[in-house]
């Protein structure tokens, strides 16, 4: 193996021959079988493994249930055109619930190979990967795989085929138009000419292109001839799919270099004509550090080891390093190349590369520097996680390190959220889920060696308000000194969904946020208005409306605090708030600084907020999901029964061939034990994957109900 670090080594040294991809699909669409293949050609595995081994798929629970779960990076090298090229390469989970980490996958890299099942076509989550990628400016190409499928199963004539593969073709450059940015739309069409598509069978190992056609003159003829004289495994010495696919990635992906200059801007909001803006799009070598975190794992021996994109500068071991997010000073003990489960351990590490680095206690997302500096936007998934268990540990003796084991499981994966409430003792973890809870318990059972017992699932709720405010609202502080006034209104729709596209950056407002403020004018704000928006969190806004108030600069981080504070706790339920506009319209303040610090202002602020969202009509929202069932046809009744036992919608039905698709639309409450149900409607034959999830408003019966149980199980009065 020494020989294929000394061969990564040197190839790190030339940034333009570096390529940071990442692999994405649908789930069982084959990919990991798929990066099997890539590293059995780059010599890190035996080939008569690859395709049963799952090289990255190296914990436990993904081996037994035969599904990825956790995105693996693995650094190769691959020779082109009599020159040496690292590849660093990430394999990402395909199920719905585990979305979170293709999302910090894409961060890390600048180019995907989207694969696609030749027979099943584009999917749901086809189409969320695709979104994924190309909300990080992330350049896709396509590998459409189990051709054999085509050949062996379906019996299609060669012309047949190629209507389906057109077909495919067609369908993800619609979908790459529809979701990329204006100028990346047409720009990253793909094309089967250029070789920007390829095609083959991951699990027999072969590919083709028709760059790779011409070059070696093969025909599709002399494929379907292998198959029907059952000499397939002539085929991957004719096309060897790692060859066609890692030729296809050095040609159409960009290098870190090439890649930086336009993903930057869309990720970084600091002064781009600054020292620092100028190293990040160069990819300076020379500049300052900045290193973006993606993922973290814990190893026994170890300890925290952070994998991530290195953008600029060179990271070497001992260096001395600022988290900006954390705001402290951590020592990077060791850097390290990735394969899988193994790490080789190396000196230092110039910027354009995927790295793992020991020694920093952080969470993915992080961004690192020598100095402080304005940090890479927030990693933000697609999704919102939407169910949640009660967990404790088995024994008493065991709580101090239920805690410590809830903070790494937090860290391993950010897509869960963790909340452990100091007052009742109580702690919840919340995913995207059944399934992915289902992981989490079972990592922290096997993996942790910690015996706990979880309650019933139950579902994150949100608040909202249907109608402004009809009087101002006052907040008084305890020692009656401070008056604060507010007005709340529902958040305008295209300020919502700007917000939920990442259009409009999060977080608390300054000066210089030039770009978030003409984002509100465009969308039709008052220029001054837009000006006086304080913070943005969650999907809700604060607005100071107040006109010379003296001393109001003192006490706005404070009534921000507050305010972020009501929003994730609002007054019915305690639950998150979405959609809400808050405006402060005027305040009375003592003049003596020492009557008016947090214990004054923190009660005056949230009462406030919380009184003023009464007078609003307020309302709950519940998760929706979207869903996609398939079954044979003669069970299209028993799907439609269950979708309407749940409370759901049936919004669409297609027939095709033998099988049915069904698209229906479930509150995420009634679809606990949906798995089940469908099991055993469709005796073992059907499947269900999400497209798409939303809140919704709940149905008026319904809310009153819910809020009491909230209420109850969070041991606050029954009365609203």
């Amino acid at each position: 193996m020494a020989k294929m670090v000394d061969r990564v080594l040197a190839a790190m040294d030339n940034v333009e021959r570096i390529r940071n991809i990442a692999i994405c699909a649908h789930i069982d669409h084959g990919k990991t079988t798929f990066s099997d293949n890539l590293l059995a050609g780059a010599g890190m595995m035996s080939e008569d493994l690859a395709g049963k081994a799952c090289v990255l798929d190296f914990h436990e629970d993904e081996i037994q249930r035969g599904i990825t779960i956790d995105a693996a990076a693995v650094s190769m090298v691959h020779e082109f055109k009599g020159a040496e090229y690292l590849i660093n390469l990430i394999d990402t989970p395909g199920h719905v619930d585990f979305g979170g980490d293709v999302t910090r996958a894409m961060r890390a890299v600048d180019g995907c190979i989207v694969l696609c099942d030749a027979v099943e076509g584009v999917m749901p989550q086809t189409e969320t990967v695709l979104r994924q990628a190309l909300r990080e400016r992330v350049k896709p190409i396509l590998f459409i795989n189990k051709v054999d499928r085509l050949i062996k199963e379906l019996k299609l004539t060669p012309e047949a085929m190629q209507d389906r593969l057109m077909k495919v073709i067609l369908h993800v450059n619609q979908l790459i138009r529809k979701i990329a940015d204006a100028e990346y739309g047409e720009k990253w069409q793909v094309n089967v000419n250029d070789g920007s598509v390829c095609f083959g069978s991951a699990f027999h190992n072969w590919g083709l292109s028709i760059p790779y056609m011409k070059e070696n003159s093969v025909t599709f003829k002399d494929i379907i001839t292998a198959y029907e004289k059952d000499e397939v495994k002539e085929l991957k010495k004719k096309c060897p799919i790692h060859k066609v696919v890692l030729d296809a990635v050095i040609r159409h992906h960009p290098n870190p270099k090439q890649a930086q200059v336009y993903r930057i801007p869309k990720l970084w909001h600091g002064e781009l004509e600054s020292k620092d803006g100028q190293s990040l799009i160069g990819c300076d070598r020379q500049g300052p550090v900045y290193f973006v975190i993606t993922k973290i794992s814990v190893d026994p021996q170890a300890g925290e080891i952070a994998t991530g994109r290195l953008f600029s500068g060179t990271i070497t071991k001992g260096m001395g390093v600022y988290l900006n997010r954390a705001k402290q000073n951590l020592r990077i003990q060791q850097v390290f190349v990735m394969n899988g489960a193994k790490r080789e351990i190396i000196d230092h590490v110039p910027s354009g590369n995927i790295v793992a680095v020991g020694g920093l206690k952080s969470y993915p997302g992080e961004t690192i520097t020598q100095e402080p500096a304005e940090p890479f936007e927030k990693i933000s998934h697609i999704f919102d996680p939407v169910v949640t268990k009660a967990i404790e540990a088995k024994s008493p003796a065991d709580l101090p390190r239920l805690v410590e084991v809830l903070h790494i499981v937090g860290k391993e994966d950010p897509s869960i959220k963790i909340e452990i409430n100091e007052e009742t003792g109580e702690h919840l973890i919340s995913g995207m889920g059944e399934l992915h809870l289902e992981v989490i318990e079972n990592r922290i059972r096997t993996e942790k060696g910690l015996q706990v017992t979880t309650s019933p699932p139950i579902v994150v709720y949100r608040e909202s308000i249907t109608k402004p405010s009809t009087d101002e609202f006052e907040g008084k502080s305890p020692n009656k000194h401070n008056k604060l006034y507010f007005r709340v209104e529902p958040l305008e729709p295209e300020i919502a969904e700007a917000i939920k596209k990442g259009e409009i950056h999060e977080g608390r407002t300054r000066k210089k946020d030039e770009a978030t403020f003409q984002k509100f004018i465009d969308l039709g704000y008052d220029s001054k208005i837009a000006r006086s928006i304080k913070d943005v969190f969650n999907g809700n806004i604060l607005i100071d409306e107040t006109r010379g108030i003296v001393y109001i600069g003192e006490i706005m981080e404070l009534v921000l605090d507050m305010f972020e504070d009501v929003m994730n706790k609002g007054p019915q339920a305690r639950e998150p708030c979405i959609n809400v506009k808050v405006r402060l319209m005027d305040c009375k303040l003592h003049e003596d600084a020492i009557h008016r610090g947090p214990a004054q202002m923190y009660p005056a602020v949230r009462d406030g907020i919380r009184g003023a969202m009464s007078l609003a009509g307020p309302v709950m929202y519940e998760p929706v999901q979207q869903l996609r069932f398939e079954a044979p046809v003669e069970y299209m009744g028993e799907i439609s029964k269950i979708i309407a036992n749940k409370r759901g919608q049936l919004l669409d039905m297609q027939q095709e061939g033998e099988m049915v698709a069904v698209v229906g639309k479930l509150p995420v409450g009634e679809m606990f034990g949906l798995s089940n149900d469908l099991r055993s409607g469709t005796e073992g034959r059907g499947s269900s994957s999400v497209i798409d999830q939303t809140f919704e408003r709940m149905p008026i019966e319904v809310q009153m109900k819910v809020i009491r149980q909230i209420r109850e199980r969070k041991g606050l009065k029954l009365e609203v």
